[in-house]
């Protein structure tokens, strides 16, 4: 109980010297109504608060049975995603969004228990899916990188 509260205490510092950071930003252009400050500022207090509540709960968080243990095992996978997903930020601007999100998440896919086929199906769609949502309907502009030859 005492290790939640001290992690909780100082992640809610992390929170505090990121916002000390962001605070300041401001972009030459906007596209957006409430400008690029505004997400990470609402994220981090959404942290923020979720960190205070662990830090004053009343009561400890009990593991149950259901969890899985905090063994090599899970650390392995841990670490794997991570370098899964720092891989996936370094191959983003130049493969684009489509290739990147496919190349990651097959693998994450396989990580987690998924099968080939169904997991490279399904990690394909929503790669395109979620290229067209933000592109076209949100108009948020995401990277085509080799892809971009497809482009009008």
């Amino acid at each position: 109980m005492v290790l939640q509260r001290l992690l909780a205490a100082v992640l809610l510092l992390v929170c505090a010297a990121l916002a000390l950071m962001a605070w300041p930003y401001q972009a030459p252009f906007s596209y957006e109504p409430v400008g690029p400050r505004a997400f990470p500022l609402l994220m981090l207090g959404l942290m923020s608060a979720a960190l205070l509540y662990m830090l004053f709960r009343p009561t400890p968080i009990v593991h149950t049975e259901d969890e899985p243990p905090l063994d090599r095992e899970t650390l392995v996978k841990i670490a794997v995603c991570i370098g899964l997903l720092l891989v996936f930020a370094g191959l983003f601007e130049p493969l684009g969004f489509i290739l990147s999100s496919v190349l990651i998440g097959i693998p994450m896919a396989r990580l987690y228990g998924g099968r080939w086929l169904p997991g490279a199906v399904v990690v394909t769609l929503m790669s395109v899916g979620l290229y067209l949502l933000f592109d076209k309907a949100m108009d948020v502009p995401l990277p085509l990188g080799l892809l971009s030859v497809l482009e009008n």
